[in-house]
């Protein structure tokens, strides 16, 4: 009797086993319909697999209510071998949901939002999970159309080794939303993911990280950022963005990131065990307090270059009784034992205006180490700072200081230590208990594991060299068979006619060796259009305008006239252009609006007899801070007989949000430049909005003057061994520039 009552038992266990078993289920789908069927479905403890493969123009939404123990769980059937493409998204809603697996890119989303932790404004996303999932290149082609990436809803959600790389176009990458009370006091944790490059947009909108917004910037949030990795964030100046109250960030890395993590909105934020890695790259910050209780403890920052907001360290002030969208005073908040190495700026009082009159209070900068050689007078105070303690530094002796108690001076003294770092000496780590300097995450422990961390930037002459033969549209093919990096070679001496645009793609050189110059010219109103992905360099050509068509507007060189989610650039060396004058407004280059160079660069070069200008860089209008071109150099050229300018560049509007741009022009002659009848601007070279203009040993003959229009954002402005004869006085609308060694000559 017994043995019969045991087998019985056992028969139901089994049963009961087989039945759990068939209620847990584990479905391969293999098309939107069935999905969605699955989804409907779906209980707690299922999985549903996402068959390998291309899912195109697919909205996936998961709604499901999982368990703590028996989460619903959407993943690939191969990790990244599910690729969502085209017009596309995903929402989820619920409870204990997993996403896993999934890979976005060549597309874009038909909403505001790739991921969104909701299916609708009341449908949120709670206690659910989003891992090895990548999001790569999925950006609308209109560079300027705003979208979110991931937006995460919600509750008690984990976001974790997750890929966010190449996001092209405006908006934030990843964004926690606090817009119903369903999503405040979330205590999110954001940890583990890797945060790829991303291009500069050079514009308001490229922040890599918000929490927040400033209209709920006093509510609290209580996010946890750790252990991400930064690589090359470079959309705007605020690469983290919080704007909400109670978060904490720590153990982050930011290699080589231009802009700062940027206390923005919100009070009682915690920095801690921050590592800042700029490598002296151009632009690159570290940490910026604004508002009340903030916390900025146990950072590492090396080889920062930025200044101004982009500062190393920065303490803001802020705008008496402020509304919630401009900058509330720095109150009882701290900036200590942070070790600062090699970087160029502290900033206090950053921002002092006529608006932000309130200087930081009942503030401490205790116990920082700051040792660095390039810039010897790294601490600059912008306003009353009696309202911050100072106590326990240490600088470099041979360093300036405008504060005189609080820092103690000590030898510049910096190794390498074991881990590719660069540190002071342990007696002075211990001073500030600042403990082992060592990396708190490294970079392949973050992201997607299955997914590459590849640099997406070729190199121009990286590919195959191709020999192209002179004649009609030899060049155009060549072209069209070239490969990104390639370098098509043109004879010496030849002559090529273009009947076709000749399209660039992809980064390409085109160039010939030393000796006479081949000869192009082009029955098409532009010889050259840089389209989407496309970057040039041109070496040892001769452009000629003789073949060109009777159109007002011709070019030799231009961007798309669509939009381009991709930045270019454009290098021109040791180049010849000619007689650019068939019909008026006949330019070198154009840049057309919803377009953006990462660099543009004319070395020592001769140009005569143009209608329009050397560089049409004047296109973006708006006046919202929005520009075509970072970082511009000309150098060792001459310009002759330019009706129009050799450069109009133009940033309007009073955004503080991006860099740029940055010029620099040295050694160059301008004879008879910008005298053109009809030419408007009635200068040589106009810079409006420019941040940084060094312009250098130059000289003007028989030319219209240098035309300046400063704008907001301190920018810097030298002029220096100048000589202009015959030429007007510099021109500017007010005098905030330096000038030495400017010599007119009549």
């Amino acid at each position: 009797m017994i043995k019969v009552k045991l087998m019985s038992l056992k028969l139901l266990s089994v049963f009961a086993l087989l039945v759990f078993h068939q209620a847990v289920m584990a479905q391969v789908v293999n098309n939107i319909d069935e999905f969605n069927q699955a989804v409907r479905n779906a209980s707690p403890g299922d999985t549903i697999i996402m068959a390998n493969g291309e899912w195109n123009d697919v909205e996936l939404v998961f709604k499901g209510e999982g368990r703590e123990d028996s989460p619903i769980t959407l993943k690939a059937q191969t990790p990244g071998e599910v690729i969502i493409t085209g017009v596309s998204n995903l929402s989820l809603s619920g409870k204990y949901l997993v996403v896993d697996g999934l890979v976005f890119t060549q597309g874009h989303t038909p909403t505001g939002e790739v991921i969104a932790f909701r299916t609708s404004p009341t449908e949120l996303a709670s206690y659910s999970r989003l891992t090895n999932v990548v999001i790569d290149n999925f950006s609308h082609s209109e560079r300027q159309l705003s979208d979110l990436w991931l937006a995460i809803y919600g509750k008690h959600n984990r976001i974790d080794h997750n890929s966010f790389v190449n996001k092209r176009n405006r908006g934030v990458t990843v964004a926690v939303r606090m817009n119903s009370e369903g999503s405040r006091k979330n205590h999110h944790v954001i940890e583990y993911n890797y945060f790829g490059p991303r291009q500069v947009l050079g514009a308001n909108g490229g922040e890599t990280l918000r929490i927040g917004t400033s209209h709920f910037s006093r509510e609290y949030a209580n996010t946890l950022v750790q252990y991400n990795y930064f690589d090359r964030t470079n959309g705007e100046h605020e690469i983290i963005s919080n704007k909400s109250s109670g978060n904490t960030f720590k153990g982050n890395v930011f290699f080589e990131a231009q802009g700062t993590l940027t206390m923005r909105h919100g009070h009682y934020t915690r920095v801690e065990n921050n590592y800042f890695l700029g490598n002296r790259k151009p632009n690159t910050g570290g940490i910026r307090i604004i508002n009340e209780h903030q916390t900025v403890s146990n950072n590492y920052l090396y080889g920062l270059t930025g200044r101004r907001f982009r500062g190393a360290l920065v303490i803001m002030n802020g705008v008496p009784n402020s509304p919630p969208n401009r900058y509330d005073p720095v109150i009882e908040s701290a900036m200590n034992n942070n070790v600062v190495i090699d970087s160029d700026y502290i900033q206090l009082g950053a921002g002092a205006d006529e608006e932000r009159s309130a200087p930081p209070s009942s503030t401490e900068m205790k116990n920082n180490i700051i040792l660095g050689k390039h810039n010897l007078n790294p601490i600059t105070v912008f306003d009353d700072v009696s309202g911050i303690s100072f106590s326990g530094n240490l600088i470099n002796d041979n360093a300036q200081n405008p504060l005189t108690s609080g820092f103690k001076k000590v030898p510049y003294e910096v190794s390498e230590n074991e881990r590719g770092l660069w540190v002071p000496s342990k007696d002075l780590l211990d001073k500030i208990r600042f403990g082992e300097v060592k990396l708190p995450v490294e970079k392949n422990a973050t992201g997607a594991p299955y997914y590459p961390k590849n640099d997406s930037q070729i190199a121009f002459q990286s590919g195959k060299t191709i020999q192209v033969k002179p004649g009609i549209d030899t060049l155009v093919k060549a072209l069209d068979s070239s490969k990104p990096g390639d370098v098509l070679q043109l004879e010496n001496g030849g002559e090529y006619l273009l009947t076709r645009f000749a399209t660039v793609t992809h980064p390409v050189t085109i160039m010939a060796k030393n000796g006479a110059k081949p000869k192009l010219r082009s029955e098409k109103p532009s010889f050259i259009v840089i389209e989407n992905g496309g970057a040039l360099q041109v070496e040892n050509l001769w452009f000629d305008g003789a073949a060109s068509p009777d159109y007002k507007g011709n070019s030799v060189i231009r961007t798309s006239r669509s939009s381009m989610n991709i930045n270019y650039s454009l290098s021109v060396q040791s180049v010849k252009v000619t007689d650019l004058d068939i019909n008026g407004y006949f330019y070198f280059f154009k840049a057309h609006p919803g377009t953006f160079a990462d660099a543009i660069e004319i070395k020592d070069s001769h140009m005569e007899n143009i209608t329009g200008a050397v560089l049409s860089l004047n296109k973006e209008t708006e006046d919202l801070g929005v520009y075509s071109v970072e970082n511009l150099t000309l150098e060792g050229n001459t310009f002759k007989d330019i009706k129009e300018e050799v450069v109009t560049l133009y940033r309007g509007g009073f955004d503080e949000s991006t860099f740029g741009p940055m010029v620099t022009v040295d050694n160059n002659t301008l004879t008879n430049v910008g005298k053109g009848n009809t030419h408007r601007t009635g200068a040589s070279m106009y810079f409006h909005g420019v941040q940084n203009l060094h312009i250098s040993n130059t000289s003007w003959a028989d030319s219209a003057p240098l035309s300046l229009y400063l704008t907001n954002g301190e920018p810097i402005t030298r002029i220096e061994k100048v000589t202009m004869k015959n030429t007007p006085k510099i021109k500017a609308n007010k005098n905030d520039y330096t000038a030495e060694q400017v010599v007119y000559q009549n």
